[in-house]
């Protein structure tokens, strides 16, 4: 009798977890079934390059997953009952009940308004692709001397602000920041991104929350007016609220809490990676919500589901990083090092080296998904030995 997997969320978490099962567990032992709302792979990391009228390479889920073995449903997750194991999905067919012995949750998360009068009527974010298209069709319709004005000094705003600087040199572009630019960087990483803001004609408001936003200006907490034709919500993201209902442990942010093994601390048949999940990593701190913290977490889980399935034993060693990689348009770019627990050294590596390199870093990510059949027959027989010597074992063990 097949284990039933099924993976909610098709982003880079969860396309790299179905694959990774499958590539773990033979097709006899285990059915794997991908859910997502879009029939195509959305290159998060490169939504600023599609907000500014780069054309992005389409990507279908059921291409990259040929061969495979994972069952891709078309389907909006609406509800998911954690106690029958059932998940509710919502499709052009007509809604139905998905039964699961293991469920992957990865439905990633969403903008967030931090409740600032004005953001959801007035600004525009790219935390998706529909959110980036907007933008895209906005940015197209701005002419000469329009004054943009982008929300955030994170690295999504320090990405979308530059590009944009970059792109339409004939806009106005402004940056406004809660601290100081770049105050999770080096001193080094800092002096650079000055340098390259200062190069594309960006003006930086550093220490400058902005309190409303209006159709046509927004207003800063000193009391300024800043005018914007535009403006670019970048402060932070918001988990998928579907995770609220389901009765799992929550972090206080609301992420599924999980182990070291990305398994949730309530119900052990539940595991949570990307940005859904509230994980330690090294020294104790969560993992930030990013692309660097989610493809790790879905191996994690992956391998760490796999394991249990085959009587091995997962690895419970804390997740670290080595580096933040951060477009500054398409001919700078800045990787800044860091410490297993997130923090930056003195290292950098920057200017056209640095954009090489995170360009490389996407392209790999998006290779990888592609092709997560590689190595198939070798890992498989390692897993159907592994399952071999433990008698058998088909459930997770609580």
């Amino acid at each position: 009798m097949q284990h039933r997997i099924v993976v909610l969320g098709g982003g880079y978490s969860g396309t790299t977890a179905a694959g990774r099962l499958a590539r773990r567990l033979r097709r006899e032992d285990a059915a794997v079934t991908l859910v997502n709302a879009e029939p195509d792979f959305v290159e998060r990391v490169r939504l600023h390059q599609l907000a500014v009228g780069q054309e992005l390479r389409p990507r279908p889920l059921r291409e990259m997953l040929a061969g495979t073995g994972v069952e891709l449903r078309l389907a909006k997750a609406t509800s998911i009952d954690v106690e029958g194991r059932t998940v509710a999905v919502q499709s052009a067919g007509g809604s139905a009940d998905l039964p699961y012995d293991s469920l992957v949750y990865a439905l990633g998360s969403d903008w967030r308004d931090d409740g600032v009068p004005g953001v959801a009527e007035h600004a525009h974010q790219i935390a998706n692709r529909a959110g980036a298209l907007r933008l895209r069709a906005r940015l197209a319709r701005l002419t000469e001397g329009d004054a943009v004005v982008v929300v955030g000094g994170g690295l999504t705003g320090l990405e979308i602000a530059t590009e944009t600087a970059e792109a339409r040199p004939d806009l106005d572009v402004a940056l406004a920041t809660h601290g100081e630019l770049g105050d999770g960087l080096s001193a080094k990483g800092r002096a650079h991104l000055r340098r390259v803001t200062d190069g594309l004609g960006i003006t930086v408001h550093e220490n400058t929350p902005v309190t409303l936003v209006g159709a046509d200006h927004v207003r800063t907490a000193d009391g300024r007016t800043l005018p914007a034709a535009l403006t670019v919500w970048t402060t932070g993201f918001a988990v998928h609220p579907l995770a609220a209902a389901t009765g799992l442990t929550l972090a206080d942010d609301g992420r599924i809490m999980v182990d070291a093994t990305m398994r949730s601390v309530s119900h052990p048949e539940v595991y949570a990676i990307g940005d859904a999940g509230h994980a330690l990593g090294t020294g104790g701190k969560p993992l930030r919500m990013s692309c660097a913290s989610g493809i790790p977490m879905a191996w994690r889980a992956a391998d760490s589901l796999a394991a249990r399935l085959t009587g091995g034993e997962p690895s419970h060693a804390p997740l670290r990083y080595f580096n933040q990689c951060v477009s500054l348009g398409r001919k700078e770019g800045l990787i800044q090092f860091v410490t297993a627990d997130d923090r930056p050294v003195d290292r950098a590596l920057t200017g056209r080296l640095a954009a090489r390199y995170k360009e490389l870093v996407c392209r790999g990510a998006a290779w990888g998904l592609a092709h997560p059949t590689l190595g198939m027959p070798v890992r498989r027989r390692r897993v159907a030995a592994d399952r071999a010597a433990a008698q058998g074992t088909a459930r997770v063990a609580a």
